[in-house]
């Protein structure tokens, strides 16, 4: 089992920058890929970027690429979602999720709220 806890949501205004932290526990965390989704009020939900279970691998979301950075730091079980020059399309609830590399995801968080200011 693997529990997952986002933060670090909150209200920007277009062109900042937020750091969104997703904590798991769990001793399956290491081998674990992460990967970072989102969801805006009335639209379906959208991948954003996942990150390999060494760190030596992403992928970004064509809408979020190179504004985006995932990170991990698997002595922290922590996965990291940089976010630089906001977008008020980026506004949405950010949800982060765990799995087996190459299949789906098994584990989701409960999600933190973007909201980003035009």
């Amino acid at each position: 089992q693997v529990q997952l806890v986002e933060s670090g949501g909150g209200l920007v205004q277009a062109g900042g920058s937020l750091r969104l932290t997703c904590a798991a526990s769990g001793r399956t965390f290491n081998s674990y890929r992460m990967g970072w989704s989102r969801q805006a009020p009335g639209k379906e939900r959208e991948f954003v970027g996942h990150i390999s279970w060494t760190g030596g691998s992403t992928f970004y979301a064509d809408s979020v690429k190179g504004r985006f950075t995932i990170s991990r730091d698997n002595a922290k079980n922590t996965v990291y979602l940089q976010m630089n020059s906001l977008k008020p399309e980026d506004t949405a609830v950010y949800y982060c999720a765990a799995g087996p590399s190459g299949r789906k995801y098994e584990y989701w968080g409960q999600g933190t709220q973007v909201t980003v200011s035009s």
